[in-house]
């Protein structure tokens, strides 16, 4: 054989081993944008399908596209679906539904937890444009969403249930809502969480209770609501910005407007006299009819320009900056 000929089998089988890597290796790319779309014309009908066919701790951010559709489903985020975003293509149209509730999930005194329409547990999510609901009615507790997790945000979303809507939990967690719409009928902001709403609406559907914090003793901040507005339903006219669930409730209103379903003595004990010593309930320049400092409970406070200034995005997520996260590092235009 000549030497020639040599040579050009030499070539021949490289060129296949290369072709042959270079597929091996695309095969295995790691795919990190997904269409979900109930009418077909996307990777998947179901975000659960996407969300399960994602890598686990991917080394760059996964992007879940979901189109305008009623997603009637229970959709978890796993503890290794790290970096994922749902990015709805809007707010009013592309809805996440369940209906879940206390009784219905009928497993012992936690049954609450489990009740969620969609979970979170995976780190650095992020959800935009986005309903979630749960839809089983006035039936006691029922989750429409639960994070478990940390650094994670909600910008321009409808969070809506009636009991339990929002659940934050995780001790030292950091969750961030940004111009989204919240309603519930009772705790229906509530959990262990630092996590800060900023120019939300917060809409009361009957008397009860917004928030209920379960704020662990030694973790600085709770709930932080700022230039937000409070809302109610017509008939509405008692209702109280917290009470605490757990006896070190950290809950912050600040910069925010309140209607008048707001009770004048803003707060609740909860039936709890020694909770009234270790809880901290605060206020600062709010505004609207709902704000009636003098006549606020005597163990809640109002905050100094000097005490106020200890409440910023910056201090409160220690490093974790979540207006850069929203609009900078997030592919989801």
């Amino acid at each position: 054989m000549t030497r020639f000929r040599l040579n050009m089998i030499r070539m021949w089988v490289i060129a296949v081993f290369m072709t042959g890597l270079f597929s091996y290796a695309h095969a295995f790319q790691i795919k990190t944008k997904y269409v979900v779309d109930q009418n077909g014309n996307g990777d998947f009908i179901s975000i659960q399908k996407a969300v399960d066919a994602s890598k686990s701790f991917p080394p760059e951010r996964i992007t879940i596209y979901i189109k305008n559709g009623v997603y009637k489903e229970k959709v978890k985020v796993h503890a290794w679906n790290t970096r994922m975003s749902f990015i709805g293509e809007s707010k009013d149209s592309t809805i996440i539904r369940w209906d879940d509730y206390f009784d219905s999930i009928n497993r012992g005194r936690n049954s609450t937890f489990h009740t969620y329409t969609m979970l979170v547990e995976g780190n650095d999510f992020h959800g935009k444009n986005l309903t979630i609901e749960n839809t089983a009615g006035e039936v006691g507790q029922a989750v429409a969403l639960h994070v478990d997790a940390d650094r994670v945000s909600f910008e321009n979303c409808s969070l809506s249930g009636n009991q339990d809507t929002i659940y934050v939990a995780g001790e030292g967690a950091r969750v961030y809502f940004n111009n989204c719409y919240v309603e519930g009928t009772t705790d229906f902001i509530f959990g262990g969480a630092t996590a800060w709403f900023e120019d939300c609406r917060i809409h009361s559907k009957k008397n009860s209770y917004i928030t209920a914090a379960s704020t662990p003793e030694n973790q600085q901040y709770g709930l932080i609501i700022s230039n937000s507005v409070f809302t109610g339903d017509k008939e509405i006219d008692e209702v109280y910005l917290g009470r605490p669930w757990r006896n070190y409730a950290k809950t912050i209103i600040m910069n925010s407007k309140l209607g008048s379903h707001i009770i004048p003595e803003g707060w609740h004990n909860w039936g709890k006299i020694e909770a009234e010593k270790s809880t901290y309930y605060a206020e600062y320049k709010n505004t609207g009819p709902g704000f009636t400092p003098l006549q606020r409970v005597d163990w809640s406070y109002q905050l100094s320009r000097e005490e106020a200034s200890r409440y910023t995005p910056e201090q409160v997520f220690r490093g974790w900056d979540p207006e850069q996260a929203t609009h900078k590092k997030f592919s989801d235009q």
